[in-house]
């Protein structure tokens, strides 16, 4: 019914830049939070960054002042601009959206299928 796609990752040196984008497509009426998680090897997923529909965000403490959640509501896209980036920041970045559908049924947890995010030199 709803679909996530993420795109933008990729190989960065420490200290660079990314900027990942994720749209939402299928039976969509609105969507409430969008968010970003990441899973390193070895590790449990976690969560990044969210963004409410009404634009109120949270980080991690790890990310906080580097990394900046952002949505386009009109187009169903939430992306995340990834500065300063650090070998610890290597992961799988993961999209998550809680979806009203066009049946008015509320929906949450839907995920993308993840954009592997590797820093290092």
């Amino acid at each position: 019914q709803v679909q996530l796609v993420e795109s933008g990752g990729g190989l960065v040196q420490p200290g660079g830049s990314l900027r990942l984008s994720c749209a939402a497509s299928g039976s969509i009426f609105s969507i409430n939070a969008m968010g970003w998680y990441r899973q390193a090897p070895g590790k449990e997923r976690e969560l990044v960054t969210v963004i409410t529909s009404g634009g109120s965000t949270n980080y991690a403490d790890s990310v906080k002042g580097r990394f900046t959640i952002s949505r386009d509501s009109a187009k169903n896209m939430v992306y995340l601009q990834m500065n300063s980036l650090k070998p610890e920041d290597t992961a799988v970045y993961y999209c998550n959206a809680d979806v009203v559908l066009l049946s008015g049924i509320l929906r949450t947890g839907y995920w993308g299928q993840g954009t592997q995010v590797t820093v290092s030199s």
